[in-house]
């Protein structure tokens, strides 16, 4: 169940929110709720969901009044969700490797992948080592803390809440109006960058995928990878702000994963404003605990190099998300090595410009369904097919729909918008502006919200691409 489906937005969403705010158990509503979104799709999953939160919880309650012991249980502790994780999402890409190096026979494992399961692993983690450094106090409740875990909001694809975030709303939250209307308001600004831009130019975007590389010329390649990086860009952040949205309707503050990453003047500014829930918690788990740069220059490459593999990893067990991660360390580096301080005197044009090349060839692999499938596609980025490219042109696959959105998906993401003045404050003159302020965000929300119910209406394309993570 998708937060831009019918079934969600029509049935489930308003349901679940009647019920919310009426019935006084509001965690027992948010988590039966929140078992009934993941059962939607996953039914036979719902019992590793719960696991899950049973593991640790009960981990983090003994670590929390563990004398010597602790560091022992956290162990034990952060092994077990890493073997489930490692169980359904990587044991067939291992054990690809061994029969390819005929280290093994017979049939690979046919191992289905639990919606979620990356996030919600890397969650409860994150609550252990949190316990374990006595940042935070371990829930006494498992409900509470099963609420936690499976909050539908967060649970299929993030921003990966960590409990610290918003444990004092997990016991005590507060809903007013102007919260309600808030998050009412940033779901569907999501709503629309999913349904209005991410929709219209993957559809482009799968079409050129779908055709041999070295069928395509180069301008219909860049047109499908352009399409490709709003796709991504705006069908997950999209996702987060719904995600967010939702929260605050609830009165949670989840916290934020974008902050236009295609505005980014190097790499290193890239990941601070993509998927930031995910890069800070690499940061702060791994980059920091391996020794961060406090080391030396040698071991802080490797420490990146290390956190971006295992980055590339995380997002699918393939040689595809290896090489891309791979890719983003090697950038990194080089920025440490001195790129940054290049990147820096230049014009921030031609900054931005050298970034988002760099970032769309990472997208390449990304997107591609094998390697060799990504070298043939960038060898036609390249003008490396232009001799045999004369069948397919981009025309065939972008439509004016799709067109139009990539535009608007180029400016919205692309364009460095330059800081306004802050308004004035004080007396009666200051109340018009606030007056229609508000008068322009409501029927800018209705705006959009009628265009995304039309969209929905027509049938269009409607995929979510980072349920395969």
């Amino acid at each position: 169940m998708v937060f831009s489906s019918a079934v969600f937005l029509f049935y489930f969403l308003p349901g679940f929110l009647l019920l919310y705010y009426v019935l006084p158990w509001k965690n027992t509503v948010l988590l039966v709720g929140s078992l009934l979104f993941y059962a939607w799709g996953e039914p036979r999953f719902v019992p590793l969901l719960l696991l899950s939160a049973f593991l640790n919880y009960s981990v983090g309650y003994l670590i929390a009044r563990a004398g010597p012991q602790r560091k022992s249980l956290l162990a034990v502790g952060v092994a077990l969700n890493l073997a489930m994780l490692a169980y359904y999402k990587y044991l067939g890409f291992f054990a690809g490797i061994l029969q390819a190096l005929h280290l093994r026979d017979g049939a690979l494992p046919a191992i289905v992948l639990p919606l979620g399961i990356s996030f919600f692993t890397f969650q409860g983690i994150s609550y252990l080592i949190d316990v374990y450094r006595r940042d935070i106090a371990a829930q006494g409740s498992f409900l509470r803390f099963a609420m936690y875990k499976a909050m539908f909001p967060q649970l299929i694809a993030g921003p990966i809440v960590r409990y610290a975030q918003i444990a004092d709303e997990v016991d005590h939250r507060t809903l007013d109006n102007a919260r309600i209307w808030k998050g009412f308001r940033q779901f569907v600004l999501g709503l629309a960058q999913k349904i209005l831009i991410a929709n219209y130019v993957g559809l482009a975007a799968d079409r050129i995928f779908a055709v041999d590389p070295v069928e395509l010329n180069a301008i219909t390649a860049w047109m499908g990878i352009a399409c490709y990086s709003i796709q991504i860009l705006f069908d997950f952040a999209g996702y987060s702000n719904m995600a967010i949205g939702i929260g605050h309707m609830l009165g949670f503050t989840y916290p934020p994963n974008f902050n236009r990453p295609y505005a980014a003047l190097s790499i290193t500014d890239f990941w601070r404003r993509w998927h930031i829930s995910l890069s800070t918690w690499f940061r702060d788990y791994l980059y920091i605990p391996l020794g961060g740069n406090r080391l030396s220059a040698l071991r802080t490459y490797f420490n990146l190099a290390l956190v971006f593999l295992l980055c590339g990893l995380w997002h699918g067990a393939a040689w595809t998300f290896v090489i891309w991660g791979a890719w983003h360390g090697a950038l990194l580096v080089l920025e440490r090595l001195g790129g940054a301080t290049v990147l820096a005197r230049l014009p921030a044009s031609v900054a931005q410009a050298w970034t988002m090349l760099c970032v769309m060839i990472g997208w390449v692999f990304f997107r591609a369904p094998d390697v060799p499938y990504a070298l043939r596609y960038l060898g036609s980025m390249f003008g490396g097919h232009d001799g045999q490219a004369l069948l397919h042109t981009w025309r065939l696959d972008l439509p004016n729909t799709s067109q139009v959105a990539l535009v608007a998906g180029i400016v919205l993401a692309c364009w460095r918008w330059r800081a306004s003045a802050p308004p004035q404050t004080g007396g009666v003159g200051a109340r018009m502006p606030a007056l229609l302020a508000q008068g322009g965000h409501l029927a800018s929300t209705a705006a959009l919200a009628l265009l995304c119910i039309g969209s929905l209406a027509a049938g269009t394309y409607n995929p979510f691409i980072y349920f395969r993570f």
